[in-house]
């Protein structure tokens, strides 16, 4: 059994180990993880969580890595979470991300972590709300979550950041795509990364055109900015931190961050009390009442819906 309380009091001291200790407890689902939570629960709020997403080869690793380096230059502590697709053999993270953010790694104020999704859709992995919530309570000022490269719907970054940056770049076909895609729909601040590219200037002209498609915003509503980039050489990077930051107080100016964190805990309760209800109805495969309930489905004495909320009703004691 591990001391929670004494691992907690040594990650708020910035201790990497006790950090990445509770981290593995939540990845494992251990069974001390509600112990885990209740300590972190009055420690953490104080993050502000920056979520970057955007299709592959648009330069999300090097982008966080040069908003790190803002960051730290601004003394700021980062945390930063890479989502990393699954390896198909081990299951675990191919740690693509972190090796290209190695020049950091010897930084006492960043503290990095690699997760797998483990075959989570939305382009996080399914322990990176906790997560989040270790790398809050252990006294980072800002916590970077950069999602695996993202399609159409795997957009789920924006129910679980503060801000939500979007990456483009041009000659990769991301102005169609993302036409079409829930991108646009998502994003705080757009970034069109590798500048230095022939057709940047077109590709941010085509995103501003999207951005103001259909668009009705009151006055004073936020419009997010499009920022051009070239973040292997820090350029425009600091453009990028003072969007997040205009971002950051309009939203505390009009309440948006409240309600967003709001929503964001009522996400996470949903999902776990759903998760323990899928667990409940999982350890029914053999149960009588799953097979009666079939047998009568079968018969046609019932429906599936009625069946179900019978089901339900059973499990919940209503």
């Amino acid at each position: 059994m591990v001391d929670v309380p004494a691992l907690v009091a040594q990650a708020r001291e910035g201790r990497p180990r006790a950090v990445a200790r509770l981290i593995s407890l939540v990845e494992g689902a251990s069974p001390q993880l509600r112990e885990v939570m209740a300590a972190l629960a009055p420690l953490s709020g104080g993050a502000y969580v920056v979520g970057l997403t955007g299709s592959p080869g648009v330069g999300k690793s090097t982008s966080t890595s040069a908003l790190v380096s803002a960051y730290r230059r601004a003394g700021k502590r980062v945390g930063v979470l890479a989502v990393d697709p699954s390896s198909p053999f081990s299951g675990g993270a191919l740690l693509g991300d972190r090796v290209r953010m190695s020049e950091h790694a010897s930084d006492p104020g960043v503290y990095i972590r690699s997760m797998a999704t483990r075959g989570h859709l939305g382009g996080l992995a399914w322990a990176a709300p906790q997560a989040i919530r270790v790398l809050d309570a252990a006294g980072c000022d800002v916590v970077l979550v950069e999602t695996v490269g993202v399609g159409q719907s795997e957009v789920e970054i924006a129910s679980q950041a503060d801000t939500s940056v979007v990456l483009l770049a041009p000659g990769m076909g991301d102005g169609i795509q993302a036409a079409k895609a829930g991108i646009l729909e998502i994003g705080d601040v757009y970034v069109v990364n590798k500048a230095d590219r022939d057709g940047a200037d077109a590709t941010a002209r085509e995103l501003n055109h999207m951005l103001g498609l259909g668009e009705s915003r009151a006055p004073g509503d936020w419009r997010p900015p499009i920022v051009k980039t070239v973040a292997a050489r820090g350029e425009g990077v600091d453009e990028v931190v003072e969007a997040l930051e205009k971002h950051r107080a309009w939203m505390e100016e009009h309440g948006v961050l409240a309600e967003r964190r709001r929503a964001r805990a009522a996400h996470e309760v949903e999902t776990i009390a759903v998760t323990a209800l899928r667990e409940r109805i999982g350890d029914l495969s053999g149960d009588r009442r799953l097979g009666t309930l079939a047998e009568r489905i079968v018969a046609g004495e019932l429906d599936p819906y009625a069946a179900a909320d019978e089901l339900v009703a059973g499990l919940t004691g209503r």
